[in-house]
C-alpha cells in the first residue's frame, strides 16, 4: 500500500504521521525538543533539533506500520511560522532560530509603524498594531542588533524553508509561510521587492516561492538515508501549521470555518475575498492556491489548560490523568463557575485584543470558589475569547460559519467542547485524532500534488467527522451575560 509521510513541526516537538492516499491515519509518532529562553522576552530553538526529530519520529512511524521505504510516495511538512533562521552561503544556520514566541523586536515594531504613519493609522489599515513577535520587526532587529549575522546571511528562511532544504537541497519559501512575513503580495503571489527595500532589507536574501501543493524536489541521497526513505521521493512544499490544519479539519470550502485548540488557538474561515484586517483578524494565503484564510489567533488556548494542570492540579502538562480529572471537575461544576472569570492572556494577545503586553488573571474571585471553579473558569475564559473572535468575523465581514470543525489536542476534551458549543452557539464537528490535523493536512496537500485529488477543496471527502457537539439552549442566558462582562474587562 502506498503512503504519505507528513510532519507537524511544533514548538515542543515534531509529530510524524503516516497517511494512506485516501486519508486514513496509519501510524503516528512524536519526538520532543527544547525551547531556549536566553534572555527575558527571547525564545529560540535549534534548527538541527527539527531535522533530528523528523528522522526519529518518521522512523518510528514507519516501524509502527511495518512500511517499507518504497511505500512512501510523497512527504510534506506543516511547520510553526513567524520564526527566523539565518543561513550562510552554504545554507548552514548562523545560530539558533528566533522563535514565534520571541518578542525581542518590540522597538523595531514601533519603528516600522512610525515609518508607516504611526500605530493608530497602521492598525486602521492592517487590522492590528505590529508587535515584536511579527517577522518584519524580527528581520530588522537582526540587521540592527546582530549586523554580523545579517551580513553573513545569504538567505533568511523559517522552519519550513530550513526543512525543505534539508530534504531536497532546494531553498524555497512556501506561499502560506511567506504571507505572514509582511513582504508577500497576496494578489501577485510574489515578494514585494519595493516594500522590502523600503524596510531596509535586501530582497536577495529571500528565496524563491512555491505554492503548498508544488513539488519542491526529491529527497537527496543523504536525506533519504537519514529518514529511511527512498532517494528521489517527492517532497511537496506543505504549509504553515495553521494553514495545514485548516486542510486537516476538512473545512476547505468557501466560507467554511474551523477552530483550532492547540497550544495557541485560532478561528479560521476559508475565503476567496481579500479584506482589510480588523481587531487583529488577518487574511493570509491559504494552502489552497486559489483561496485565502481569514484567521484570528489567540496566543494561549490549550496552553491555559496546561497551566491549570500544572499550577492548580500539580501535574505534568502531558499527564492524561490530570486532564481527565480536570474534565470531570469542570463537568461537575455549574456553567459560569459561580461568576468567576478567567482572562486567558497569559503571554500577551493577538486577537481579539492586539496587545502583546496585556496579561491574564482571575476576576471576581471569592473565598467560596474552589479548585473546580477555577478550572471551569479557565475552560470558559478561552471559549469567551474565541467567541469574541468569531463575533468580530461576523460583525466586520458578515461571516458566521456553522457548523465549525474542531481540531487540536484540546478537541479531545468533551467538557471543553460542550462549553465551546454553548458559548459560541455553534454546532461543533470533531475529526478523528484532531491533535494531528496539521500533519494530516500536509499529507493531503502532498496527495493533491501527486494528482490523487483534483484540488484542495476536493480533499474534504477524505476528512470524516467522528463526533458532533450541539449547543445547549438552556445555557444561552448565563453565557451571554458572562461573555459581555468578559469583553468589558480589557
Amino acid at each position: 500500500m502506498d503512503h504519505l509521510l507528513a510532519y507537524d513541526v511544533g514548538t515542543s516537538g515534531t509529530k510524524a504521521v503516516l497517511v494512506s492516499l485516501d486519508g486514513q491515519i496509519v501510524a503516528t509518532a512524536f519526538a520532543p525538543y527544547p525551547l531556549y529562553y536566553p534572555r527575558p522576552g527571547w525564545a529560540e530553538q535549534d534548527p538541527a533539533d527539527w531535522w533530528a526529530a523528523a528522522g526519529i519520529a518518521g522512523r518510528q512511524a514507519l516501524a509502527q506500520a511495518g512500511a517499507a521505504p518504497g511505500q512512501v510516495v510523497g512527504l510534506a511538512f506543516a511547520t510553526q511560522m513567524l520564526n527566523v533562521v539565518a543561513l550562510d552561503a552554504h545554507a548552514q544556520p548562523l545560530g539558533r532560530c528566533i522563535s514565534w514566541l520571541d518578542s525581542r523586536a518590540d522597538d523595531e515594531a514601533r519603528r516600522v509603524m512610525r515609518l508607516l504613519g504611526g500605530p493608530t493609522l497602521f492598525a486602521q489599515v492592517v487590522g492590528a498594531t505590529l508587535t515584536g513577535k511579527d517577522l518584519l520587526p524580527k528581520y530588522r532587529w537582526l540587521k540592527r542588533h546582530a549586523p554580523d549575522v545579517y551580513r553573513r546571511a545569504a538567505t533568511l528562511v523559517d522552519a519550513s524553508g530550513y526543512l525543505l532544504y534539508q530534504a531536497t537541497g532546494q531553498l524555497v519559501c512556501e506561499w502560506t509561510c511567506a504571507s505572514v512575513t509582511g513582504l508577500f503580495n497576496l494578489k501577485t503571489k510574489t515578494w514585494d521587492r519595493a516594500l522590502t527595500r523600503f524596510m531596509g532589507l535586501d530582497p536577495a536574501r529571500f528565496p524563491s516561492l512555491a505554492p503548498s501543493t508544488a513539488q519542491v524536489g526529491g529527497l537527496t541521497g543523504g536525506a533519504a538515508a537519514y529518514l529511511s526513505l527512498r532517494p528521489g521521493t517527492p517532497v511537496f512544499a506543505g504549509a504553515g501549521d495553521a494553514m495545514a490544519a485548516a486542510v486537516g479539519s476538512g473545512a476547505v470550502g468557501e466560507g467554511e470555518g474551523h477552530l483550532c485548540l492547540g497550544t495557541s488557538g485560532f478561528a479560521g474561515i476559508m475565503t476567496s475575498r481579500r479584506v482589510t484586517g480588523k481587531r487583529g483578524i488577518a487574511t493570509v494565503q491559504s494552502a489552497d492556491p486559489g483561496k485565502l484564510l481569514m484567521i484570528g489567533e489567540t496566543e494561549m488556548a490549550a496552553a491555559c489548560l496546561a497551566w491549570a494542570a500544572r499550577e492548580l492540579y500539580g501535574g505534568a502538562a502531558d499527564d492524561a490523568s490530570i486532564y481527565a480529572q480536570m474534565d470531570a471537575d469542570v463537568a461537575a461544576t455549574p456553567p459560569g463557575a459561580d461568576g468567576l472569570l478567567f482572562l486567558p492572556w497569559l503571554y500577551g494577545e493577538r486577537c481579539p485584543v492586539a496587545d502583546e503586553h496585556v496579561r491574564g488573571g482571575f476576576l471576581n474571585l471569592t473565598p467560596h470558589h474552589t479548585r473546580p471553579h477555577l478550572a471551569r473558569a479557565v475552560y470558559e475564559g478561552v471559549a469567551f475569547n474565541l467567541a469574541w473572535i468569531l463575533d468580530a468575523m461576523r460583525q466586520y465581514y458578515g461571516r458566521r460559519p456553522d457548523p465549525l470543525r474542531v481540531i487540536g489536542g484540546g478537541a479531545r476534551s468533551a467538557a471543553w467542547l460542550q462549553i465551546l458549543a454553548d458559548v459560541t452557539e455553534r454546532r461543533l464537528e470533531v475529526v478523528p485524532q484532531p491533535q494531528i490535523a496539521g500533519a494530516v493536512g500536509a499529507a493531503m496537500l502532498a496527495a493533491v500534488g501527486l494528482g490523487r485529488y483534483p484540488s484542495v477543496e476536493a480533499v474534504k471527502a477524505a476528512i470524516p467527522v467522528s463526533g458532533v457537539v450541539a449547543p445547549e439552549p438552556s445555557q444561552r442566558a448565563t453565557y451571554a451575560g458572562l461573555s459581555a462582562a468578559f469583553r468589558q474587562v480589557y
